[in-house]
């Protein structure tokens, strides 16, 4: 095959070639090389990216193990280039930060030994912003990440450079992490697949804080939600070193089924979930026009509200945030000439740490647990809700973060991704699916969720849909 034509097929299609020894790891990983070379210069989503030369011999001792019968799993021979919030063996993990240290990485983080396992070949690191904070990808020391559709524009974050890498066809899959919308809101702006799992499916560090940490989750993109899926069946499962992690068990990523009959499916049309939050124009009118996707397969959509105090869900977020990030930055504040070196939105996060008490914590959890209650009365009479995944369109790259919202400004530098918040306080299983494009060509997607634990049943809805919208051909024009 061309190699264009080779980089087009989906994951799923892939791995079937590869284990029929129709494609080989070599010419996969040739091609895909290639395709960083040409376009990875404009857009920066791979950082780290190993040498050739020994790419190339790991793909060859993949096609060795194949030919002797020995295939590692669903993902063997992919390239596969690991989100630098985690570890990869080999590689260093700045998490965009020049606080962080060059030596490379001893041990790879949970998730991606399960990749590595399942027979990926780790080529080098997708950017993200420093230490993941604000879902827009640059930091100063690798730079900006652009915009598959639109280079100028911003591609999200914090897992941008994954989104990117997927888009443009540079990978077959990526992993992210999402606590703020982190794999959901990039999807979004770049037309694939992104899914925040539910908590504790799949399991985080097993080296670090092991309770308090619930906001935060590794997941899987995927330019179709098959392979999406597929990539979830991977990197999921318990592991008795993380106590909170789901021991349901999971489907083969071979075996996975997805194709299900979705009709008479009840969906909650959440719209900006609170009449008072504001979205850009046009963002609202892209997801009705979804509905009516929903609404041919079968399924029955109303309009629907979260019965929760928007401030109650605001406050919750703040604080318990600022609990986690504070935990982990603030040994920085005590020390000025490092702290010095932090980006502002940083500092602002570990400063107001370090106002939180045993009350307001508290309180916090409680507000955290009425947004899950309020979910769980939505469940009593829908099986999946929807809301869109951002507040506003792709922006500008050179902006640090959107300074106002139809017009509101923005008295944080995350407020603008509001509207991902309760979905992650809930802990419910989202996907970013694809909601179509807005003026001047600029992607959104939807976020479709389910009941806590129902990631499986989310993905089979979201197939259904995906296959029905006809987004995914709109391709980058890059590619053309």
């Amino acid at each position: 095959m061309a190699p264009a034509d080779l980089l087009d097929l989906s994951a799923t299609e892939l791995s079937r070639r590869i284990a029929a020894r129709s494609v080989s790891c070599h010419e996969l990983m040739q091609a895909s090389l290639a395709r960083i070379e040409a376009l990875n210069p404009r857009f920066n989503a791979i950082v780290s990216l190993r040498e050739p030369e020994a790419l190339l011999a790991e793909a060859s001792e993949r096609d060795a193990e194949l030919a002797r019968g020995n295939r590692r799993g669903w993902m063997h021979g992919f390239p596969l280039a690991v989100k630098d919030l985690s570890h990869a063996a080999g590689l260093p993990t700045s998490m965009g930060s020049p606080l962080s240290p060059r030596s490379p990485a001893r041990t790879d983080s949970l998730h991606v030994a399960r990749m590595r396992e399942a027979g990926a070949i780790v080529i080098g690191k997708t950017n993200t912003p420093e230490f993941g904070l604000g879902s827009h990808t640059y930091n100063t020391v690798f730079g900006i990440t652009r915009n598959a559709y639109a280079p100028e524009r911003s591609a999200g974050g914090s897992s941008g450079g994954a989104a990117v890498a997927l888009a443009l066809g540079m990978l077959p899959v990526s992993d992210g992490s999402d606590m703020m919308g982190s794999l959901r809101n990039p999807a979004a702006f770049n037309n694939v697949i992104g899914m925040r799992p539910s908590r504790g499916r799949v399991p985080g560090d097993p080296e670090q804080e092991l309770f308090f940490q619930q906001l935060g989750t590794e997941g899987p993109m995927g330019r179709t939600v098959e392979d999406t899926a597929r990539l979830l069946a991977v990197q999921a499962g318990f592991d008795a070193r993380v106590p909170l992690s789901s021991p349901q068990p999971l489907p083969s990523p071979d075996a996975l089924q997805l194709d299900a009959d979705v009709k008479g499916l009840r969906i909650g049309w959440l719209g900006s979930i609170w009449p008072e939050l504001p979205l850009a124009p046009g963002i609202r009118e892209l997801g009705e026009g979804a509905l009516d996707i929903f609404r041919t397969l079968g399924c029955e959509v109303e309009p629907c509200t979260l019965d929760v105090p928007r401030e109650h869900n605001w406050s919750a977020w703040l604080r318990v945030r600022q609990l986690l990030v504070g935990g982990k930055l603030g040994a920085y504040l005590s020390d000025p000439k490092l702290f010095a070196q932090l980006k502002p939105e940083a500092q602002w996060e570990i400063e107001q740490s370090r106002h939180l008490d045993a009350a307001s914590l508290y309180q916090a959890s409680l507000y955290r647990s009425n947004v899950y209650r309020a979910f769980l009365k939505l469940f009593e009479r829908f099986d999946f809700v929807l809301a869109p995944t951002a507040q506003v369109f792709p922006f500008e790259a050179e902006l640090h973060w959107p300074a106002e919202v139809a017009g509101v400004p923005s008295d944080t530098y995350h407020r603008w991704m509001e509207i991902v918040t309760p979905f992650t306080l809930a802990g419910l299983p989202t996907l970013n699916v694809r909601a179509g494009f807005g003026e001047g060509g600029l992607p959104m997607g939807l976020q479709l969720a389910g009941p806590i634990h129902t990631d499986f049943d989310v993905l089979r809805l979201g197939h259904a849909y995906d296959q029905a919208c006809g987004w995914a051909s709109h391709r980058p024009s890059a590619l053309a």
